[in-house]
């Protein structure tokens, strides 16, 4: 397995600020993503690209069938008038549907937008679908399925709304329009969580998008000797799945088996029956999901036998990782293989694309998140004792659509993007051997005394400390004189066992002292943007929905 190197240049400033990017210049890379769909359907046109549960079996799309349907759908599109003004929206999960209308849009040029499915199946009011309808103005819906009806009803108004995907025989024009498409064609508007306020849309480029697939595939350079193969449950409508696992499947010749599973009670079991069947080369999950699946791991023989017998790669994103669980997997996967599988990681956001940095060696320390890759200049400004990580690059969004005040908030004086992460030296007299993420600068906090309350590593410790007693916590304390947690319980949960676990925490001054707790009995809301699609929790929003709980903690 060959894997990308990561030698860095390091420039420091008179300020403080250090500047860190790649000794080795990006690969080139095509003016759009359809090029590698028309080159794959040339070379392997019978090999799968996605396949999708079928009662006992899989319905397959081969390359030379995603082209001819793709060509088709963008026939379909270029005839409804589509643009960047009145983009396709799309209310849907993960199926082949979906992804053809997504090649089909993105091969004539047609801005695509998916929508969390989230916005119309679980909340009340609708007012996040409705926010981000006025914010786009489709021209054309795309909705899978009657359980849409009701929220499209709400926000639709005069819009046209199909309910099957729709085929149209190319004409010249379909490779006049896939000719026009280039490095600075909207590929698509991903939203951002909006767990914070509205969602944001945030514009993703042909050329962001085909950048950073050369970023990734630089750094899994075995991709070209072995095309991935990925059992995938994550959401299109996240850039995690929608940008970098299905472009990494398009750019590099793979195969996507689509997860109808999710790493919740009653929905991990449709993961584990794919798992057993479908042995992946490369396999991403959320820190959550890997939790969901390490009980099926340990019991099932089958299932872990299947799943490590061609895996080359454990990838996880999305959150911190527990190290209990980043320890486990690793373990069961020598116990299974009889050799290491690299559990690797990286970080980004929708913003970047989202690949902006990435750890390819191992490490025992679960939050290193690795360099960035070529391509990428990375600045980390001095906060406090940590750096805030602002990143610049090919990858990376020119802005919010139709939000321009948004945009220019988003971008420092140099034009680097502020990610909104903190992070330290692993080595500072060696920065190659990566940074470790030390949390959401928005979640920082001070107490009544002026000290800083650093909440990524202090949940992070908290929740290794509990572990697997705890499914998240959220750490309360602003303007206070000693820290409180609130504690969404697992399912493993025993108020004896964390009572005494409690007794042993430790800490080593008021920063991190966990001074008082409160076990919560409702789990952590979706609709109300406590947490989200892929599980990580919003620590501003359960402290906000929850406040009144917060004031019962302190007493007050």
């Amino acid at each position: 397995m060959r894997l990308g190197t990561q030698e860095i240049v390091t420039e420091r400033r008179p300020d403080g600020a250090i500047l860190l990017r790649a000794r080795s210049p990006l690969p080139d890379f095509p003016p759009k993503l359809t090029e590698r769909l028309e080159h794959w359907a040339r070379r392997a046109p019978e090999r799968i690209l996605f396949a999708q549960r079928s009662g006992s079996s899989w319905r397959t799309l081969t390359y030379g069938e995603a082209r001819e349907q793709a060509r088709r759908v963008g026939a379909y599109l270029l005839g409804k008038g589509l643009s960047a003004e009145r983009p396709l929206a799309v209310l849907s999960g993960n199926d082949i549907e979906h992804a053809l209308l997504h090649l089909g849009a993105m091969y004539v040029g047609v801005p695509y937008a998916p929508v969390s499915p989230a916005y119309s199946l679980l909340s009340t009011d609708f007012s996040k679908l409705r926010f981000i309808f006025d914010l786009l103005t489709p021209g054309l819906v795309f909705a899978n399925g009657s359980q849409f009806d009701k929220a499209i009803r709400a926000v639709a108004g005069n819009v046209e709304v199909i309910r099957e995907i729709a085929f149209e025989e190319p004409t010249h024009a379909i490779d006049e329009a896939h000719a026009r498409v280039g490095p600075d064609t909207i590929a698509k508007f991903l939203f951002t969580s909006g767990s914070t306020g509205m969602p944001k849309a945030v514009i993703n480029t042909q050329r962001m998008w085909c950048a950073n697939q050369a970023m990734i595939a630089s750094m899994f350079a075995y991709f070209q000797d072995e095309p991935p193969v990925i059992v995938d449950w994550a959401p299109w409508h996240h850039t995690a799945a929608g940008n970098h696992d299905f472009g990494l499947v398009l750019y590099n010749g793979g195969s996507y088996y689509i997860d109808e599973g999710k790493p919740l009670p009653g929905a991990i079991e449709a993961t584990v029956r794919n798992l057993r069947e479908i042995a992946p080369t490369w396999y991403f999950n959320v820190p959550k999901g890997y939790e969901a699946l390490l009980p099926y791991l340990r019991q099932d023989d089958q299932l872990r036998r299947n799943f490590f017998s061609r895996l080359k790669i454990l990838w996880f994103a999305g959150a911190a990782i527990s190290q209990n669980v980043f320890d486990e997997m690793k373990a069961l996967a020598l116990q299974t293989r009889g050799e290491a599988i690299p559990f690797l990681t990286g970080l980004g956001s929708t913003e970047t694309a989202p690949y902006a940095m990435g750890r390819m060696w191992e490490t025992q320390d679960a939050t290193n998140m690795g360099l960035p890759p070529p391509g990428e200049q990375m600045k980390l400004v001095p906060l406090q004792d940590k750096f805030e990580m602002r990143l610049k690059g090919p990858n990376i969004t020119p802005g919010y659509w139709r939000q321009p005040e948004l945009t220019a908030a988003a971008f420092d004086e140099e034009g680097y993007y502020r990610l909104g992460d903190s992070f330290v030296f692993s080595n500072e007299a060696k920065p190659e051997e990566g940074l470790l993420f030390r949390g959401r600068i928005a979640e920082d906090f001070k107490l009544s005394t002026g000290t800083w309350v650093h909440v990524g590593p202090l949940r992070a410790k908290f929740i290794e400390h509990f572990a697997p007693l705890v499914r998240d916590v959220v750490i309360a304390g602003e303007g206070r004189n000693e820290i409180a947690a609130l504690i969404f319980p697992s399912v493993d949960f025993s108020r004896e066992k964390f009572e005494k676990l409690f007794k042993t925490l430790e800490s080593t001054g008021s920063s991190n002292r966990i001074a008082r707790f409160l076990i919560l009995e409702e789990p952590p809301s979706l609709d109300a943007g406590e947490a989200t699609d892929k599980g990580s929790i919003n620590q501003r929003a359960v402290l906000g929905r929850r406040h009144k709980l917060v004031e019962e903690c302190y007493g007050s």
